[in-house]
């Protein structure tokens, strides 16, 4: 077997790389004539929206992919004549961490070692220190499926670790697992790039990781547009950035804002906007009629460069969802008292509640296996509860529940679509699901294709879809029939920055004109989003209320978040009961 070369001048060189693929009856160029070198050593981010090839190169460098045209060379070695030996030397973690999920975590890690061929004399050590290292030590003979998102992670990054790879490449590594796990991950990765100098390549969808790596490389329609340190990017938008306090509802202010021309981003941050233009000039009268007042000039972020580069401009926004009934606005949508959920012995839900109004957009955040899925599922009528009361949209659940159901919409974590079917395929089908029928069905069908910019995607299968199109197809399937409350399963888990931004646009449109919103997110800055928010562990409520309230918990440094305030909670918990 060929070994990778001990002085290789670059980890990762990629020359004028190609590759295209079949789909339907044409053919989709993922990458078209890409270029890169990774130093040795360094830590670098592949960024891009949906469909942009950051999958497909990393493939590509892991030998699994041969290219078209081009060459992939990884520690000396050829990815076509010598992908076997590539696969031998690497670390590689895809996007679904590789786990076989009716093994324990022990077993998981003994099948990797096998692959890998690292030996039994060597086994023992190596499998303490990454169980130190990931926290997993005392759960080695618990099934890889009934761990948490973020233990999942952690395995899928020690079982690519398990023989000291020289380069390591992670697809999403940090896909639907909350802000505590992520800093955990980053925090692993850092540890193993001081020790054992080893280079890295991450695809990510979280622009504050990028914005932690020595360099950055975009894709954008299988094409390079960009690369550079972070700061690179950062200078870009040096003078363009500003922060205007909101008159009234701060998301329907940056609504307002977002895709107007001249401005090329607007998030919430902190309970106020975040404006970035594309000329130094303050745009004021664009502001005024926003309803924004007192700008400031702010320090430009990573993310502020990354959007500049990727040109948003005039129509970047989503036209507004269309609904034929503006719903009615007072009143309690759903009120929860005392709910549990067991499973044998266990509390997955324990004594929780709360309320929501119609027409807000309610938020329910916590880490991984905290009970939000399960609480989701008890509040669609799809899991029963085992004791509490449960009332959505003036049902009772325990009695009701399929009536109940009638006026809700649910878009699931993994999108529930038929991936064999096309989007015209999967649309007709949930509409007949939810009853629809003749001339009304065929409306709303179109109304899908036109909203949602499906049309000409109308006869691709939902397999073959870019993340965010599945996305969007997933939210046209939940409204078909124009619901009055909508839950939202971690909706744009996986998602680009780009995607994650119109998606919220409509969300928007829709809580304007009443829709009830219930969502659940591990991007803390989506949380700014919702009129009001719940942070659960365990099962249990740690706390409850509006942004601005949930950002106190933070505490009095002048920089609160929602993530801070996340963050401490989850920690103080952990710590009462490591006490107790």
């Amino acid at each position: 077997m060929a070994m990778p070369e001990e002085n290789v001048s670059f980890p990762l060189e990629i020359k004028d790389l190609r590759k295209s693929f079949a789909r339907g009856k044409g053919r989709v160029e993922a990458l078209r004539g890409v270029s890169l070198a990774l130093a040795p050593g360094s830590v670098n981010a592949l960024l891009g929206p949906d469909g942009a090839g950051k999958t497909t190169l990393i493939r590509l460098a892991t030998g699994i992919m041969a290219p078209d045209e081009g060459s992939v060379t990884v520690l000396g070695m050829d990815s076509v004549g010598q992908a076997r030996d590539i696969q031998s030397a690497i670390g590689y973690m895809p996007q679904r961490f590789g786990l076989y999920e009716d093994l324990t975590v022990q077993e998981n890690l003994d099948l990797y070692a096998n692959l890998q061929g690292v030996g039994l004399d060597v086994r023992g050590e190596r499998y303490e220190s990454l169980m130190a290292m990931t926290n997993l030590a005392p759960f080695t003979k618990r099934l890889a499926g009934r761990l948490s998102g973020g233990m999942k992670q952690k395995l899928g990054l020690a079982c690519s670790l398990l023989k000291t790879p020289r380069f390591l490449l992670l697809d999403e590594p940090t896909v639907g697992v909350d802000p505590l796990s992520r800093r955990e991950l980053w925090s692993i990765v850092d540890t193993l790039v001081r020790q054992d100098d080893i280079t890295v390549l991450v695809s990510t969808a979280y622009l504050d990781e990028a914005a932690r790596c020595d360099q950055v490389f975009i894709l954008q329609d299988g094409e390079l547009i960009g690369q550079g340190t972070p700061d690179s990017f950062i200078g870009e938008a040096r003078g363009r950035t500003w922060r205007v306090t909101p008159d009234g509802i701060p998301r329907v202010v940056q609504s307002r804002l977002f895709g107007k021309p001249g401005i090329v981003d607007a998030t919430l941050e902190s309970g106020r906007v975040r404006v970035v233009t594309r000329d130094a000039e303050l745009p004021r009268a664009l502001f005024g009629e926003a309803g924004a007042r007192d700008p400031e000039p702010s320090e430009p972020l990573f993310e502020d460069g990354f959007m500049l580069l990727l040109n948003r401009d005039t129509g970047a926004a989503p036209p507004a969802l269309n609904v034929s009934k503006v719903r009615g606005g007072d009143g309690t949508a759903i009120s929860v008292d005392g709910l549990e959920r067991r499973f044998g012995d266990f509390y997955a839900v324990k004594g929780l509640t709360f309320s929501v109004r119609r027409g807000e957009i309610f938020g329910l955040l916590g880490p991984n296996g905290a009970g939000k899925s399960t609480t989701f599922r008890m509040l669609c009528g799809l899991l029963p509860a085992t004791g509490g009361t449960l009332e959505v949209g003036g049902l009772n659940l325990r009695r009701a529940a399929a009536k109940a159901r009638k006026n809700l919409g649910y878009m699931a974590q993994k999108f529930s679509l038929y991936g064999q079917l096309s989007v015209l395929e999967n649309l007709n089908f949930f509409s007949k699901v939810y009853g629809l029928h003749g001339s009304h069905r065929e409306e709303r069908v179109q109304w899908a294709l036109d909203d949602l910019d499906l049309a000409d995607q109308a006869g691709t299968t939902s397999g073959e879809l870019p993340f965010g199109f599945r996305q969007r197809l997933s939210l046209a399937c939940a409204l078909m029939h124009e619901p009055d409350i909508l839950f939202l399963d971690e909706p744009t888990s996986g998602v680009d920055p780009l995607a994650r931004r119109q998606f919220w646009a409509r969300i928007n449109s829709l809580a304007e004109r009443g829709v009830t919103v219930v969502v659940t997110t591990h991007f803390m800055e989506e949380a700014e989003y919702c009129d009001r928010m719940l942070i659960m562990m365990a099962g249990e409520l740690l706390a409850q209320g509006t942004p601005d309230e949930i950002r106190e918990f933070a505490g009095t440094d002048g920089d609160a978040t929602i993530e801070k305030a996340f963050i401490k909670l989850v920690e103080d918990h952990r710590a009462q009961r490591k006490e107790a």
